[in-house]
C-alpha cells in the first residue's frame, strides 16, 4: 500500500523512492572509502539483514494487498509484466509486449524461452494459466478482473490468450503490480492455503521462523532478461547469496538498529528520525522517498455506523486533513496537504470533489450527522503503531470527530492482527492504511475494485469506472477519471488524506541499492 508530489518535487512525477538524501552525498562518498578501508579487515559475508515493519501475515501473494507481503515475495514469485523506472509496463516473464486484436478484446502473450522453476523444471504456458485463474479466485485485484475476462487458455507451450468480454485499459497494470502480485508459481505447488513457495524469481524460499526472519536464498538457475535493469524491469541478478527479512515492529528499533548497524535496510521510518540519521557519520545512509505515498481511511460501507451514507459524508466534514498530516509527519518537508487524488502533471490531475477535502467543520459535520440520523453509536477506528504516522493521524482524527459529537473507539492492534480484521464488517468502521500512486489508477486503493475491505458498491460507482476502464485512449480516460474522484468524494467510500514523502536507511555495505516502493534486492550486492 503507498504515492507522489511534495515540497522535494521530484523530476518525474512517476519517481518514488528515488532520492538519497543530496545533502549526504560527497559526505557519503568519503564515508564510504573509510569503511571499505575497515571492511577489508573483516571476515567477508554474503547475507543481507533487512528490517521490515511487521511480521507478514502470509507469504501468499495473491492472498493480500499488504506492500509487506509484496515485497519479499516478489524475490520468489515473478508476474508476466512488471514496471520499468518510468512505470511503463514492461515485459517479464512474457517475452514481449501482447499481440492485441483490433477490437481491444484479445491478448496473445508468449513466454520466455528456458525459464526454470524453482522446481527445476522449465515454467511453462499452463503453469501461467493455473496461476492466473488462482489469481483471479483468491486475490482482491484478480477478483475484479475476474469480471472482464471471458477466457484464458494455453496456446502451446510457451503461448497464454486472454480473452476479455470488452475492452479494459488496466489489464497489464493490474497484471504487474507486485502488492496482491498475479504470482506465476508452479501449478502442481498450488494449494489454499500455499504451503510450497515454488516461482521463477532470482531469490528461493529457504526458511520461516514467524517473528524472527524469513529466510530467502539465491536461485542458482534463475533466468534473467537480457535488457538493461531499469526499476523493476531488465535483467536480475541475485548479487547477495542470503536476504534475510527480519520483523521489527517497532519503529524507534528500526532507527536504532540502522543507526547501530545491525541492519543493511531498514524500512519505513519515522519522520524525526531523519536529523539523527543525517548525523550518524555514515554509520547509516537516510534515503527520501519522494511522494512515496497516500494515507486514507477506508469507512465500512457494509455493515455499522459507516454503512449510512449520510453518516459518511458527515465523517468526512469533521475531518481536516492538514491537521492529520501535520499530525502524523510533523515535518513539513514530508507531507503536503490536497485534495486531488493525482498531482499535478499526472494524466489523472483532477479537481473534481476537492471542496469537500480538508474541511474540519465541526458545527456542520454534527448537524449532518443527527439530520443521518446517528444516535451517539461508537466510531469504532481500527489502527495500528506499525505505521506511527497511521496512529498519529488516528489519534489527531479522533479529537476531530469528537468534537463533531462522534463518540470514537480507538482500536490498537498489531498490523497482521489489522489486517486479518479489516476482513470482517462487524468488527470496525473505519481503519488508517496508506497505498501508493501509480500511473493507473485502478491499482490503487484496491477499494475502487470489488469485493476489499469496506466492500463499497454503487450503481454510480460502478457506471464511472465503466466508463474510465473500458476508454482504451488514454487523453479521454483524464476526464473519466475525475467523474470517478467526485464519486469517491459523494459516496465516501473511503478518504485520501494527503500526500506524504517516505523515509529509509540503509548500510554503506549495501551497494546498488535503487529507490523502490516496494523495496528489492536483486541487483544489490554487500560490501
Amino acid at each position: 500500500m503507498h504515492t507522489e508530489e511534495a515540497c522535494f518535487v521530484p523530476s518525474s512525477s512517476t519517481r518514488r523512492r528515488s532520492l538519497v538524501l543530496t545533502p549526504l552525498a560527497l559526505a557519503t562518498g568519503l564515508v564510504l572509502t573509510a569503511f571499505g578501508t575497515a571492511a577489508q579487515a573483516q571476515a567477508p559475508r554474503n547475507h543481507a539483514t533487512l528490517a521490515m515493519v511487521a511480521e507478514p501475515q502470509t507469504l501468499d501473494p495473491m492472498a493480500s494487498t499488504a506492500d509487506l507481503v509484496g515485497t519479499i515475495m516478489q524475490h520468489v514469485y515473478e508476474p508476466l509484466y512488471t514496471f520499468d523506472a518510468q512505470w511503463k509496463v514492461v515485459p517479464m516473464l512474457a517475452d514481449a509486449a501482447p499481440k492485441i486484436t483490433p477490437d481491444g478484446k484479445r491478448y496473445s502473450i508468449t513466454l520466455r524461452k528456458g525459464v526454470m522453476l524453482h522446481s527445476g523444471r522449465e515454467l511453462n504456458a499452463e503453469d501461467v494459466v493455473a496461476s492466473l485463474q488462482r489469481w483471479m479466485e483468491q486475490a482482491p485485484r484478480g477478483k475484479a478482473l475476474a469480471k472482464e475476462v471471458e477466457s484464458i487458455q494455453a496456446k502451446g507451450a510457451l503461448g497464454i490468450e486472454i480473452v476479455l468480454k470488452q475492452p479494459y485499459a488496466p489489464l497489464l497494470a493490474q497484471l504487474a503490480l507486485p502488492s496482491g502480485m498475479a504470482a506465476i508459481m508452479a501449478k502442481e505447488s498450488i494449494a489454499t492455503p500455499l504451503k510450497d513457495f515454488v516461482g521463477t524469481g532470482p531469490y528461493r524460499f529457504k526458511e520461516r521462523r514467524p517473528d524472527q526472519f524469513v529466510l530467502l536464498t539465491r536461485f542458482d538457475k534463475y533466468s534473467p532478461r537480457k535488457e538493461a535493469a531499469s526499476g523493476y524491469g531488465g535483467k536480475r541478478e541475485a548479487l547477495i547469496e542470503e536476504l534475510r527479512f527480519t520483523p521489527v515492529p517497532n519503529a524507534n528499533t528500526r532507527v536504532e538498529g540502522a543507526l547501530a548497524g545491525q541492519y543493511d535496510f531498514a524500512d519505513l521510518l519515522p519522520v524525526e528520525a531523519l536529523t539523527r540519521l543525517e548525523k550518524s557519520g555514515g554509520k547509516t545512509v537516510p534515503i527520501l522517498t519522494p511522494s512515496f505515498g497516500f494515507p486514507y481511511l477506508v469507512l465500512n460501507t457494509k455493515e455499522g455506523v459507516a454503512a449510512n451514507q449520510a453518516v459518511r459524508q458527515a465523517l468526512q466534514v469533521a475531518i481536516g486533513q492538514g491537521e492529520m498530516l501535520a499530525a502524523g509527519f510533523g515535518d513539513t518537508r514530508f507531507f503536503i496537504a490536497e485534495g486531488n487524488h493525482f498531482p499535478k502533471g499526472s494524466p489523472f490531475y483532477a479537481t473534481a470533489g476537492t471542496d469537500q477535502y480538508n474541511q474540519r467543520n465541526a458545527k456542520k459535520a454534527k448537524e449532518m450527522a443527527e439530520k443521518a440520523g446517528y444516535k451517539g453509536e461508537p466510531v469504532r477506528v481500527l489502527t495500528s503503531r506499525q505505521y506511527d504516522f497511521h496512529y498519529n493521524m488516528a489519534l489527531l482524527m479522533a479529537e476531530q470527530l469528537k468534537r463533531a459529537g462522534f463518540k470514537v473507539d480507538m482500536n490498537v492492534v498489531d498490523w497482521a492482527t489489522l489486517v486479518q480484521r479489516r476482513n470482517d464488517a462487524k468488527l470496525w468502521d473505519v481503519y488508517v492504511t496508506h497505498s501508493g500512486q501509480f500511473p493507473e489508477p485502478m491499482l490503487s486503493p484496491p477499494q475502487l475494485g470489488d469485493g476489499a475491505p469496506g466492500w463499497w458498491s454503487s450503481p454510480a460507482k460502478q457506471a464511472a469506472l465503466a466508463a474510465f476502464n473500458t476508454e482504451t485512449d488514454p487523453a479521454k480516460r483524464g476526464a473519466l477519471w475525475a467523474k470517478v474522484q467526485q464519486v469517491v468524494y459523494d459516496e465516501v467510500p473511503y478518504i485520501n488524506v494527503g500526500k506524504f514523502n517516505g523515509l529509509s536507511a540503509k548500510s554503506p555495505a549495501l551497494q546498488n541499492y535503487q529507490p523502490a516502493t516496494w523495496p528489492f534486492f536483486w541487483n544489490t550486492s554487500i560490501k
